[in-house]
């Protein structure tokens, strides 16, 4: 598809992208340099963790070290920070063995020395240290389970974290008596610390009873002796109270509304006037497609309740229960059936994809529809209807030459979604 309203829905995308770039947003935040009276030692996980380090690289004058860990083909060169690489969202042994390094990286730090935790979204499968008795298999099935589940990112990290011998304030543990600087770029709804790569630097008031009940509730089936781990307490969290968390400190350097709010900009300067629905949106991809065609309808048939032309804009992290075989993700099958609702109306556009450039497991970021989607789609001898009972709106998508490809962004804030609405 290539209207005029696809270049502007792009332009928008581009900006939100932009706006959470680590060179822009990490500078503002890194300590001064008295703060420091000792060793500045960067560690750090996500897939903006290596740009993320390569900012304090950039900016920070004085010696440092350190080790982060990002998905495959996030790398990128820096001279002082080590930057592996691991796998994402299905945790392997590069990962494993990244966390093991930096648990260790940590050890022996004195009370003048600075850990400055560069932490972004992916991070839960690129730090999969297990505990004591529960293997990397163990993990990787645990994973595959709740990301078939329909859980909420908050309830799959909070199952994680019980698990984990580094998410849950573990690793922030393991650095004291040093101070501990979190530098965080959100791509969770809330902007919680703790749900941000499982809060591997954060404190986690949430307990083995609660991880039980999310089992529990989406009909988890985990090995016996995962379940153990659970159900005796050893896999209890680092609390609030705990004395080795008294000197750390957490600043947010980029969230999803920031990114929602360059996005808007964008739509003034191009005469749609913006609405931002909510940079939090949760729910089953699908039905919040339905919510969002049910709105854009009524400002495109009646006005209400935003006057045309304008753009709603919306993030979050939609969910999907996996039911067919197709090749996902979240945002291309809530465009499905958003695209199905709104039946072809010819003043609504919208795009929606994923700011790393990754929905799902696919190398691609997301997709536009338009009001011919639908007509082009029947004429190719696609069924929108058979494609989205097999969770296959990439495929959908990209039979159109509808996709949204960006490559490794460099940055996460989640998802994106712009829904242009014409006079």
């Amino acid at each position: 598809m290539r209207s005029e309203a696809a270049r502007i829905m792009r332009e928008m995308f581009g900006a939100a992208i932009a706006s959470a770039q680590p060179q822009l947003c990490v500078p503002p935040h890194l300590p001064s340099p008295d703060q420091v009276r000792g060793r500045l030692v960067v560690i750090g996980a996500g897939k903006a963790s290596a740009a993320m380090a390569r900012a304090v690289e950039d900016h920070w004058t004085g010696p440092l070290s350190g080790l982060v860990v990002t998905r495959y083909g996030y790398k990128v060169p820096c001279r002082r920070i080590e930057i592996l690489e691991a796998a994402h969202p299905v945790p392997d042994e590069a990962g494993m063995q990244a966390a093991q390094r930096m648990l260790s990286l940590v050890q022996g730090l004195g009370p003048d020395d600075v850990v400055l935790c560069l932490i972004s979204g992916g991070g839960s499968s690129l730090l999969p240290l297990p505990l004591p008795g529960i293997s990397l298999e163990d993990k990787q099935q645990v994973n595959r389970s709740l990301l078939a589940s329909g859980a909420t990112i908050s309830e799959m990290n909070t199952v994680r974290r019980h698990l984990s011998a580094i998410k849950g304030g573990r690793l922030a543990a393991a650095c004291h008596p040093a101070k501990v600087i979190n530098l965080l770029l959100s791509d969770v709804p809330g902007d919680r610390p703790l749900d941000i790569a499982s809060g591997p630097t954060v404190a986690d008031p949430s307990t083995c009873s609660d991880a039980l009940e999310i089992v529990r509730r989406y009909g988890l089936v985990l090995p016996a002796h995962v379940l153990q781990v659970l159900r005796s307490g050893v896999g209890e969290s680092i609390k609030p109270a705990d004395e080795r968390l008294v000197r750390l400190e957490t600043r947010m350097v980029a969230t999803p509304q920031q990114a929602l709010q360059a996005a808007a900009t964008v739509a003034r300067r191009h005469g749609y006037t913006p609405f931002i629905l909510g940079d939090a949106m949760e729910g089953e991809a699908r039905d919040v497609g339905k919510v969002l065609a049910a709105m854009a309808l009524q400002v495109a048939e009646k006005g209400e309740p935003f006057s045309r032309p304008c753009a709603l804009l919306s993030g979050g992290e939609t969910t999907v229960t996996l039911r067919g075989q197709g090749r996902g993700g979240r945002n291309v099958e809530c465009l499905l059936s958003f695209s199905m609702a709104t039946q072809g109306n010819p003043r609504i556009h919208a795009l929606m994809g994923d700011t790393d450039g990754v929905d799902g497991v696919e190398e691609i970021a997301g997709a536009v529809m338009g009001p011919d989607t639908l007509q082009r789609a029947f004429e190719a001898g696609l069924s929108p209807r058979a494609s989205l009972d097999a969770n296959d709106g990439h495929s959908f998508f990209q039979t159109l030459g509808d996709a949204v490809v960006t490559g490794p962004t460099l940055t996460n804030v989640n998802d994106f979604r712009v829904i242009l609405i014409g006079d």
